[in-house]
């Protein structure tokens, strides 16, 4: 790390002008929350490899600011170069840069991978000192990364009709309805899962997320799509032409958002049924949340709409073909995972001597006979992992398993690697977060379990997680209502016994797109959720160094029926799409409502029929014995 500080530094002294400052967010060209391997540019200067955090490097001084999911893993991987700021508790980037860098001072950073509510923000933060954000001509980090890897040129995917559900012509319709609406010109589309949506199409350049690199433009009479013609096949350009969709270079965006501006960008087609709605408009709308700072800066500011994306919500309401298909994408994830529990299960007694999922007592300590025989956190999720695989439609992971056991399950978003990874231990709680990506949607499961004698406070823990998780999944809600508003529910049951969790409750969940969708965090409190969203539910408690609770479902969104309608706003309601048991011994029952109870039973009962035709005999014994009705004496 001392020589990337060090080269990156004497970039920074020779750039014109020279900067005080640089700034490596964590982002790509299109705002993304997961990047491709040549882009984790801020994992390279750092070596913090947690999907979010910004680093700040100034001219003595290295600094790193994330968030509570990775507190503690960015302590084990910072070296002691790095000062790690923790978001919520220390001060905020553009605070720490205004207050600590002198007056004038030139802040650097690469223009394409800073979004415009956050350059807007910062020049807000250092005008009060005359400090000036400056948008780098390359990316400095590029200069100094020796063997970068190569950009990904794997072909574009069509997909299809069955599992989308929306024609393009369809969302194309509603996206200028929207555009004539506000008056605008045009929208310029930044977000990789809005422009997959969109068009209905699919990628692999971003490892778990089924996109590719593109941008787009959408006027009222003209579609742009700005991707590396090489990925795009004959099949997929006879496609586009059909849409009426012209594909133009990725790296035509930034000229084509200039001549847009001017009212210049014509395409070599247009949609003739569009015509009508031609509007005389210099507007042009882009989201600053999700619209780099270089395409931004193309346009005449005060010509720009910046408002929230007009795809957001479209794409976050599921057709009625794309709820049925994350349905039945859940229920064969479900069935993997409760064929890993018991093949797990059943590896723990034979090669630890583990009491196993059912039974609570102390290991006799026996250990595998060899090497090769150990179990890992990583070599068990790669089991995980081909038991998915043999699922139909199954088209890799969602996002990397997290498969932790003890200590490691503390660390949120803790990720096995092959050298460092622990091995599996029957005397310490593991906890496994895992998803999928199936044509017909996207999966996100956590379940957390023991294959030995859990302690009464580990027991505590788990139920005060499961009552929360099972408070929010039964609420019932006005319309209106943000899923932040709801976080509430989820710690309350912590809350009583002085315990929390550094992350959000939940977030929605693409269709064959992004696992993360939005959210219940502070940010989303202005977004009320809707019938035919989906969103997971997911409460825990982490104890650094010695254990991590988790447990996640994912829901759909419904319209509730309620005896009475206050105010006639309506109510929603919550369904459960995700089915793998809960661990009963797990559970301290006493501590459970007789509705929670019931619930359980409910579940258990709907989980065991729902996974049965995928269970083979001693799979199924399994299933029954993990969902027998439990009840408290009284």
């Amino acid at each position: 790390m001392s020589e990337i500080l060090s080269s990156l530094r004497s970039l920074m002294a020779s750039h014109s002008p020279p900067l005080d400052a640089l700034v490596v967010p964590s982002e790509d060209y299109h705002q993304s929350e997961y990047v491709s391997a040549r882009d984790k540019r801020r994992e390279f200067v750092s070596g913090f490899t947690g999907s979010a955090g910004l680093a700040l490097i100034t001219k003595n001084e290295a600094r790193l600011w994330t968030d509570g999911r990775y507190f503690l893993q960015a302590t084990q991987q910072l070296s002691n170069e790095w000062t790690l700021m923790r978001m919520g508790e220390d001060p905020l980037v553009e605070v720490w840069m205004s207050d600590n860098l002198s007056e004038e001072a030139n802040i650097g950073v690469d223009p394409w991978c800073v979004s415009v509510d956050t350059a807007n923000r910062w020049n807000k933060s250092f005008a009060k000192k005359y400090q000036k954000l400056v948008p780098t001509t390359t990316d400095l980090v590029d200069e100094v990364w020796q063997n970068r890897p190569p950009s990904q040129t794997s072909p574009l995917v069509v997909h299809p009709l069955e599992f989308a559900g929306r024609s393009v012509p369809d969302k194309l319709e509603e996206l200028r309805s929207k555009l004539k609406q506000e008056n605008a010109r045009g929208y310029v589309i930044a977000a990789l899962d809005e422009v997959a949506w969109l068009y209905n199409i699919r990628g692999t350049d971003v490892a778990y997320c089924p996109v590719a690199h593109a941008f787009a433009i959408v006027t009222t009479d003209s579609a742009f799509l700005y991707v590396d013609t090489k990925k795009v096949s004959d099949e997929a350009s006879e496609y586009f032409k059909g849409l009426g969709v012209e594909v133009r270079e990725y790296t035509d965006v930034i000229s084509d958002v200039a001549l847009l501006a001017s009212d210049r960008l014509f395409s070599s087609f247009s949609s003739k049924s569009t015509k009508d709605m031609e509007i005389d408009s210099d507007w042009v709308w882009v989201d600053p949340a999700k619209c780099c700072y270089a395409l931004y800066s193309k346009l005449d500011a005060d010509k720009v709409l910046l408002q929230p994306s007009p795809l957001s919500l479209p794409k976050a309401l599921k057709n009625p073909v794309e709820l049925e298909g994350l349905k039945k994408a859940h229920v064969r994830d479900g069935a993997a995972v409760v064929q890993y529990l018991v093949w797990l299960d059943q590896q723990m007694q034979e090669l630890y001597g583990a009491s196993g999922y059912f039974m609570e007592a102390e290991s006799n300590k026996k250990k595998p006979t060899s090497e090769t025989a150990k179990l890992t956190e990583l070599n068990v999720s790669d089991k995980l992992e081909s038991l998915r695989a043999a699922k139909e439609h199954f088209r890799g992971l969602s996002f990397p398993t997290i498969s932790s056991v003890g200590s490691n399950a503390a660390i949120i978003h803790y990720s096995p690697e092959p050298e460092t990874c622990a091995e599996m231990d029957p005397d310490k709680i593991y906890l496994c977060d895992s998803g999928a990506q199936y044509l017909d949607g996207t999966t996100d499961i956590t379940r957390t379990v023991h294959f030995g004698k859990p302690s009464a406070h580990e027991k505590d823990c788990y139920t005060a997680v499961l009552k929360g998780h099972i408070a929010l999944g039964n609420a019932r809600f006005p319309k209106g209502t943000s899923g932040y508003t709801l976080d509430i529910l989820a710690r309350a049951p912590l809350w009583k016994y002085g315990l929390d969790y550094r992350h959000g409750t939940g977030h929605g969940v693409g269709s064959y797109l992004f696992v993360h969708e939005g959210n219940f965090r502070p940010h989303a409190r202005n977004v009320p959720l809707q019938a035919s969203m989906t969103v997971t539910d997911e409460p825990g408690y982490y104890e650094d160094g010695n254990f991590g609770i988790r447990l996640e479902n994912v829901l759909v969104v419904n319209d509730a029926e309620t005896e009475f309608n206050f105010g006639d706003k309506g109510y929603l309601q919550f369904e459960h799409i995700t089915w793998a048991p809960y661990q009963v011994k797990l559970i301290n029952l006493e501590q459970l409502t007789q509705e929670e109870i019931e619930w359980l039973n409910t579940y258990h009962l709907k989980c065991k029929d729902i996974l049965a035709p995928f269970m083979n005999q001693a799979e199924m014994e399994w299933l029954k014995k993990a969902t027998e009705p439990v009840s408290v004496l009284v």
